[in-house]
């Protein structure tokens, strides 16, 4: 009988980006639907929604192209926008602390009922956390 200690267990190296991981722009357009099918249909989310144009469909397309990107998919949505900071081109929204916390809340549970594997999603949510919070003026 042979044994194999933690040292001589292969390790499996993946250059798999969270793009990858996530499942492609298929997944990621499915969360990003769900996102908004939240936050206009869950009166919970109803200060975030306040923040947004009656017709969600550019953000729908506008945020599904970052993401795509910021995963490391595709960078089409930075190509197009060169020198656009997603911290300045939010200053002149209202962000709250609340409506920041919305925001991710409601990306969870988009990410959830998309299937995106919980490790990945809660890691990326994070992120979200930081950056929506750090949006935030009051």
């Amino acid at each position: 009988m042979t044994s194999t200690t933690a040292a001589q267990t292969p390790q499996v190296v993946t250059d798999a980006t969270p793009f990858d991981q996530i499942g492609g722009a298929q997944t990621v357009q499915r969360f990003v639907d769900r996102f908004y099918d939240l936050m206009r249909d869950d009166p919970q989310y109803g200060a975030l929604r306040a923040l947004h144009a009656d017709d969600l469909t550019p953000m729908r397309a506008s945020l599904a192209g970052f993401l795509n990107a910021w995963l490391g998919g595709p960078r089409d949505w930075f190509v197009q926008r060169p020198v656009l900071c997603m911290m300045s081109a939010h200053a002149a929204i209202p962000i709250t602390h609340e409506t920041a916390r919305q925001w991710t809340h409601a990306m969870a549970r988009a990410m959830d009922e998309a299937d995106v594997a919980p490790d990945l999603a809660r890691q990326i949510n994070a992120a979200f956390e930081r950056m929506s919070q750090g949006m935030a003026t009051r």
